[in-house]
């Protein structure tokens, strides 16, 4: 069986090669293609997000008997990102290349921390603590992303 931790690193290195092929469209000034990679990975990392709050940090939240600490930081930093990704929108709407740069430069670190934080502690925390209710919390993950 695939570990929770396993498929939600693939789910993050997906995301990343889709943010990545949306840099090269703004680079190329291919604003169609970076109209549509955009909307690739906003759509996938936002899935993403949400498939964690309503599945696995709620799984996690119970069996730790609180929802403060690791869980209500990833909450935080997803509202943070779901933030820039409205600000990218914004600035791919206008084709302002530079302001996607900015904003592009600031996401991809705040991305790069929080993965790193959810694959080092997060995930295999859960992979530890969830025992036999992985493998219907990996099944549901797998379906909402």
């Amino acid at each position: 069986m695939v570990k929770l931790s396993e498929f939600l690193t693939r789910d993050h290195n997906a995301c990343d090669n889709r943010f990545a092929a949306f840099e090269q469209a703004v680079q190329d000034s291919n604003w169609p293609q970076a109209d549509e990679q955009f909307d690739a990975f906003s759509d996938a990392t936002l899935m993403h997000f949400q498939a964690e709050e309503e599945i696995l940090f709620p799984a996690l939240e119970s069996v730790m008997g609180h929802s403060s600490g690791p869980t209500q930081v990833m909450r935080m930093e997803h509202t943070e990102m779901r933030q820039l990704f409205d600000d990218m929108k914004q600035a791919l709407a206008t084709r302002d290349a530079d302001a996607l740069s900015g904003i592009g430069d600031t996401l991809v670190i705040m991305l790069q921390q929080h993965n790193a934080k959810e694959e080092q502690v997060l995930y295999p925390l859960a992979d530890q603590l969830l025992g036999s209710d992985a493998e219907s919390l990996l099944e549901r993950l797998q379906a909402a992303v």
